[in-house]
C-alpha cells in the first residue's frame, strides 16, 4: 500500500524531474559524487551472470548552483556513475553558455567528456595529510596550515560579501602566494628525494602535484568552489535512506526514490515546503504535464495565483 501511494505521487510529478535536469544544465557550477546503494534486481542479475561488466550500484548526487543563488539537488540510483549521470544532464546545456565549473574529487568515475572547467576538491587532498599526520607530523602540519590559510581567506571574502570577481581578486592577492609556497615545497620534496614515493606522504604529495591545476581553479575562475563539501553533505540523505531501508527491490523503485528525494531536497534548498509542493503538483497534474517549467519549486506559487485569478475572472 505504501509503495502504491508513493508510485502514484511519482507518476504525477516526474515531468518536474526532467525540467529540473534541463534547468540544472544551465548552472554556473555543478558538483557530483557517488555513494554505494543496494538494488536487489541488479544483485540477482550479477548472480545469474558473473561476467557482467557493470556490477556496481551507486546513488549519484548532482548539486547545481546558479549565480543568482538558485540551487538544485538531483539524485540518481542505478549502475551509472556520477560522471555518466552528469553527462546526461550536460547534454541539455545551451551552447551559448561558457563551460560549466565542475567540482568533484579526482576519481575518474566523477569525470565527464563534456568541456568543463574542472575544479578538484581541496578537502580531499587535505584529508590525505590528516590521515597520515601521526606518522609525518612536521610535513603534514605544514601542508594543513597552508590550506588553513586558504580557507581563512575564503571565509573573509564571504564575510565581506565580495562578488565573484572581487573574491577572485582577493584570493589571487592573499591565497596565490600561499599556494605558490605550497607548490614549491611539494616539488622540493620530490626533487631532493626527501620522501619515499610509495610511502603515505609520498602518495599524498603526488596527489596534490598531479591535480594541481584543478586544485587551484579558484585562483583563475570567479566563483570556483574550494571543495566538494556541499555535495558530500547532500549525500547524507541517500545514506540515511540506505540505513533505514537497507535495499531497493527494483531499478524502477530506486529511480522513484531518487526522483522524490531530488524534488524534496530541491524544495528545501529553495525554502519551499515539500509536502505543500507535492500536493499542489498532484492537484494540478494536467497543467504540470503540459508546462512543467511553470511549476518548478521557485515559481509554482505564481502559477497558483494566476490560476486563481483566471478562475475568478471566469466566475
Amino acid at each position: 500500500t505504501q509503495w502504491d501511494l508513493i508510485e502514484q505521487v511519482a507518476d504525477s510529478v516526474y515531468p518536474i524531474m526532467r525540467a529540473l535536469e534541463r534547468k540544472a544544465a544551465q548552472a554556473q557550477a555543478i558538483h557530483n559524487d557517488d555513494t554505494p546503494v543496494k538494488i536487489v534486481e541488479v544483485m540477482q542479475l550479477n548472480k545469474k551472470d558473473p561476467t557482467r561488466k557493470r556490477t556496481g550500484m551507486f546513488t549519484s548526487g548532482i548539486y547545481a548552483k546558479f549565480k543568482d543563488g538558485l540551487r538544485i539537488m538531483l539524485y540518481y540510483s542505478g549502475i551509472r556513475h556520477a560522471g555518466e549521470n552528469l553527462a546526461l544532464i550536460l547534454k541539455h546545456r545551451s551552447k551559448d553558455l561558457k563551460p560549466i565549473i565542475h567540482m568533484c574529487d579526482a576519481l575518474s568515475a566523477n569525470l565527464t567528456k563534456f568541456l568543463v572547467k574542472l575544479a578538484i576538491c581541496i578537502a580531499h587532498g587535505r584529508r590525505k595529510f590528516i590521515e597520515i599526520e601521526p606518522f609525518f607530523p612536521e610535513e603534514c602540519r605544514f601542508v594543513i596550515e597552508q590550506f588553513a590559510l586558504v580557507y581563512y581567506n575564503d571565509a573573509q571574502a564571504k564575510k565581506a560579501g565580495l562578488s565573484g570577481n572581487m573574491r577572485l581578486a582577493y584570493h589571487k592577492e592573499h591565497s596565490g602566494p600561499v599556494m605558490k609556497v605550497l607548490k614549491k615545497w611539494l616539488d622540493k620534496q620530490v626533487r631532493d628525494k626527501r620522501v619515499e614515493p610509495n610511502s603515505g606522504l609520498g602518495q599524498a604529495i603526488a596527489y596534490l602535484r598531479r591535480h594541481w591545476k584543478g586544485l587551484t581553479l579558484f585562483l583563475r575562475e570567479a566563483d570556483a568552489p574550494l571543495d566538494n563539501n556541499l555535495l558530500e553533505q547532500a549525500l547524507k540523505i541517500p545514506i540515511r535512506l540506505r540505513k533505514n531501508s537497507l535495499i531497493h527491490r527494483t531499478c524502477h523503485g530506486a529511480n522513484v526514490a531518487s526522483m522524490l528525494m531530488s524534488i524534496i531536497q530541491t524544495c528545501r534548498l529553495c525554502k519551499i515546503n515539500p509536502v505543500d509542493y507535492l500536493t499542489v503538483l498532484q492537484e494540478n497534474k494536467s497543467a504540470v504535464f503540459k508546462n512543467p517549467d511553470d511549476w518548478l519549486p521557485w515559481c509554482y506559487e505564481e502559477m497558483l495565483q494566476k490560476k486563481a485569478t483566471l478562475e475568478l475572472m471566469a466566475a
